[in-house]
């Protein structure tokens, strides 16, 4: 079947909703390459049912690094035999536009974000006319497209005219493995410190979780200080540009032997961790219409392991939690708004059952597999047009 081409500008391995994506459509017989970078730290590449390729650069980060890596995928891009070019977010956009209108392809628009309204973009000005000049002057030349979220799918169209489909980063739906708490195994009893402890798959264990990119805007500057009037740790895994500021808020609240940094894993290890959770932390700040809009994958993913959850009251979470109220809505990020939500699902047996039932209820209409049928309906129709 026809050769699909998807541009990102990571290093592959943990990209867990672009790992999707490309093997749906590989499972399809859709003939896949998802092209990525490699720098001196780049880990090693796990088996998938596609070809990955990954570009080396020299620079890292900043401007030499988005100026090396679209110049390489650009010239990258001029031989690979492929009918669809698809980037992902603005930041391969010039490559695959110019790359594909040389060559005469259709060209694709995946936003996993409303990247130009990042906090991180917004707050820099100067950085922030360029991606807005790249966004308002390409986007509108990209007519077909798909986006995580109904909110930036409306955004895009009232803005540029163009039409995205929504295909959500939703967490695949494996019943066997993730239905590892019954209520006969739900059980309380008392920690040394004196707070509801929860029994999961044969493990004692109150630690709340934080999973994904530890970057701006994540609202880490008010969830660490929450963590000194709350009884159970905190286990952060990933990384990213707010890794080194977490630390120096780990420090200064004197949180060292409650609040861990455990570093990325893969996502067959995030899984198994996750499982584990008492409850899950997806915490957006109100800065930028990208955090607004935002409907991350963690949320899927603590909902698909029964983990009730943190997350902020906009719109994309709302929508959902109305349908199966899986997740306390925080209408601000003030540490005692924080704190609150999380002794209240630490402390309240009721409340935390009810979410966790409702887990089960709301994973069955937002899963993958849903999702998938989107995905490999929207590529059939454009490859057969």
């Amino acid at each position: 079947m026809s050769p699909i081409v998807f541009t990102v500008t990571n290093n592959l391995t943990y990209d867990q909703r672009m790992i999707r994506i490309c093997t749906s459509l590989a499972n399809q017989g859709y003939v896949i390459t998802l092209v990525g970078v490699k720098n001196k730290n780049a880990t090693a590449l796990t088996t998938q049912p596609y070809t990955q390729k990954r570009l080396y650069c020299f620079f890292s980060k900043g401007f030499g690094f988005y100026a090396e890596y679209n110049i390489r995928l650009f010239f990258y891009l001029l031989f690979l035999k492929a009918n669809v070019f698809c980037c992902i977010d603005l930041d391969t956009m010039l490559p695959i536009y110019f790359a594909g209108k040389l060559r005469s392809k259709k060209l694709v628009y995946d936003a996993h974000e409303y990247f130009s309204q990042q906090k991180e973009i917004i707050t820099r000005p100067k950085l922030y006319k360029i991606w807005h000049w790249i966004e308002r002057t390409f986007m509108p030349k990209f007519k077909l497209g798909y986006t995580v979220s109904y909110s930036i799918a409306k955004a895009f169209k009232e803005l540029y005219n163009v039409n995205h489909e929504v295909v959500m980063n939703a967490t695949v739906l494996n019943k066997k493995r993730h239905d590892l708490i019954k209520d006969s195994e739900v059980a309380e009893t008392k920690a040394p410190f004196g707070t509801s402890r929860f029994f999961r798959e044969g493990v004692w264990g109150s630690f709340i979780l934080y999973q994904g990119a530890v970057n701006e805007a994540r609202g880490l500057e008010f969830l660490i200080p929450a963590m000194q009037h709350v009884d159970a740790q905190l286990h952060i895994y990933g990384d990213g540009n707010y890794l080194a500021q977490t630390q120096q808020l780990i420090i200064q609240n004197n949180l060292a032997n409650k609040v861990f940094l455990k570093g990325k894993v893969l996502p067959t290890e995030l899984e198994q961790i996750t499982l584990q959770a008492t409850i899950g932390i997806n915490l957006v700040e109100n800065k930028g219409l990208n955090q607004y809009y935002s409907l991350a994958n963690k949320f899927f993913d603590y909902m698909h392991a029964q983990v009730p959850q943190i997350t902020m009251n906009f719109p994309e979470y709302k929508r959902i939690n109305d349908y199966a109220e899986v997740a306390i809505l925080l209408d601000d990020l003030k540490v005692e708004t924080i704190a609150n939500a999380l002794n209240e699902l630490l402390n309240n047996n009721q409340k935390y059952t009810l979410l966790q039932t409702n887990c089960i209820k709301a994973r069955e209409q937002f899963n993958w597999g849903v999702e998938e049928n989107k995905l490999i309906s929207f590529y059939k129709k454009i490859l057969e047009s």
